[in-house]
């Protein structure tokens, strides 16, 4: 199928055709022609794969028809909320570059920053709305924000905001909008909790999966170290040195886990930058864009500051801590291997991290290639040995194993 297949309007397919798009991927061949139809949506699809594309075209096609050559007053009519300022950024991004040649206006709002500027835009009004749950809140709580003409709701990355505690915002965002609006919901993974938040929020929608739910991509090659915890960066360095890695993409469990690792990096003369929430939105921008522009060839990441990166050629993501929630590794590696290229995933095993590591395997049911030649494995053997960590919990705590002084004395530390 060819994107003109998709009776979209000529403007939108001009847009699209710049971009060079010509066929539609799986989840937008599928999504288009629903969100036109006007019906509801579940929409499931690794991560990747143009999830933002299959529901911000035919939203600019419906509105472009309701009001691109009227004189009507501007009004919110299309809202996405999403769970981060950078996913939010470039989901605004997208709605600008598929609406270039209409009359459609759309801003994004979050977090973070000064929300004058933000308010003066909605003064000026505007068509499309992309936000972050606390700042949409917020401004509507203030009066800024009228939500009663509105057409579609999107509730992006359904499964992040839910990890990350915005249920309870998501739910008073529906009470905002008109009953008789169209409900999107998407996301990379789609457990059971979201399932039910969709049949309170949704009518009748039309289910959509492309491909397995919480499945990886299939041209991303994977590959995990167990490494003694205390030897995790002496093995990063050891990887980005030796095999001479750039544009690393590197997932810390914590912001000053990120911090710590990126010290170490720099100790080492490697160029290296965290972003994480504890940094401004200006600041996390100036990284980002250090980062897609090769100036920085370490990027150390949370998870929540890492869920909008989308680089289309990202070579390597590190997961220099493992998620103690295995959707969350499927979101992580799919940072690389977008657009149909390739990528490798590296993972660190730590003894305490083996619970998770298991979980993640029933999750994505891939052999994934076990690094076993490296001098920084578990001081008492690997898992392949039976070896087994005592007292963990999948909520993050585990006793450490108690480790002999002649080991402590024989590893050289470089942090």
């Amino acid at each position: 199928m060819l994107f003109e297949d998709l009776s979209l309007s000529k403007s939108i397919q001009r847009a699209v055709f710049e971009e060079g798009y010509l066929n539609p991927t799986p989840i937008q061949e599928k999504s288009i022609p629903v969100v036109l139809e006007g019906r509801d949506l579940i929409g499931c699809a690794q991560t990747g794969t143009g999830k933002t594309a299959a529901f911000a075209i035919p939203i600019i096609h419906q509105l472009h028809r309701i009001v691109g050559s009227s004189k009507k007053a501007k009004q919110i009519r299309a809202l996405v909320v999403t769970p981060t300022r950078e996913l939010a950024v470039q989901i605004g991004q997208s709605f600008d570059t598929y609406a270039k040649y209409t009359n459609l206006t759309q801003l994004t709002i979050f977090g973070g920053v000064s929300q004058n500027p933000q308010v003066d835009a909605l003064k000026n009004r505007i068509d499309i709305l992309v936000a972050t749950p606390g700042r949409l809140l917020d401004l509507h709580k203030q009066g800024f924000l009228d939500l009663n003409h509105l057409h579609t709701l999107v509730l992006d990355e359904a499964d992040q905001m839910l990890d990350m505690g915005f249920i309870n915002d998501v739910k008073k965002i529906v009470k905002l909008t008109p009953k008789n609006r169209q409900t999107l919901l998407f996301s990379a993974t789609m457990p059971i909790a979201i399932r039910e938040l969709a049949e309170m929020f949704l009518q009748d929608p039309e289910k959509v999966e492309v491909s397995p739910v919480s499945s990886t991509a299939e041209k991303v090659e994977q590959r995990v170290y167990f490494v003694d915890k205390t030897e995790k960066r002496n093995l990063l360095y050891s990887l980005i040195k030796e095999e001479n890695l750039s544009n690393v993409l590197v997932f810390s469990r914590t912001k000053h886990g990120a911090d710590n690792v990126v010290k170490a990096l720099r100790k080492k003369d490697i160029p290296a930058e965290a972003i994480h929430g504890d940094k401004s939105q200006n600041a996390r921008q100036r990284v980002l864009d250090a980062f897609k522009n090769k100036e920085v060839g370490v990027l150390v990441a949370t998870d929540i500051a890492a869920r909008g990166i989308d680089i289309e050629q990202l070579p390597y993501v590190i997961n220099f801590d493992l998620p103690n929630i295995p959707e969350t590794y499927v979101h992580r590696i799919g940072r690389t291997g977008r657009a149909g290229n390739g990528g490798i995933a590296i993972s660190f095993c730590g003894k305490d991290e083996l619970p998770y590591w298991k979980d993640i395997q029933k999750l994505i049911k891939v052999d994934v290639k076990t690094i076993s030649d490296h001098p920084y494995q578990w001081h008492s053997g690997s898992p392949e040995a039976g070896e087994k960590p005592k007292n963990s919990n999948r909520s993050g705590g585990a006793h450490k194993s108690r480790k002999s002084n002649s080991s402590k004395k024989n590893k050289k530390r470089w942090y």
